[in-house]
């Protein structure tokens, strides 16, 4: 049953809203790790951990995808365990690639 006075088209609307404030709080954010010749690694993490939250919007999850590929190249282990959380909660018929042993 829906709360009183929302109806699922108002909720999907308000999620709408909320990824495109993420979007455009993030994205410049993550414009600025990328030009970063060596951007810190707690800043990188804190920004994939707040943007997975949003990647049920495609700008979000593509912000995510490509700082992801930033990342890998400062540390491949953990850009994988990002992978693996981004498709967990968001695509969970792929499989995750295998880290090389």
């Amino acid at each position: 049953m829906n709360p009183p006075g929302r109806s699922m088209d108002d909720l999907a609307r308000s999620m709408s809203s909320l990824a495109r404030r993420a979007v455009e709080e993030y994205e410049p954010l993550v414009e600025s790790i990328i030009l970063d010749p060596s951007p810190g690694i707690s800043e990188v993490e804190r920004t994939l951990d707040g943007l997975l939250d949003f990647c049920f919007d495609p700008r979000a999850s593509s912000l995510y995808r490509k700082l992801c590929r930033r990342y890998f190249a400062i540390d491949p282990t953990a850009t994988f365990e990002y992978i693996r959380a981004y498709r967990e909660m968001w695509d969970p018929e792929q499989e995750t690639p295998r880290q090389a042993e």
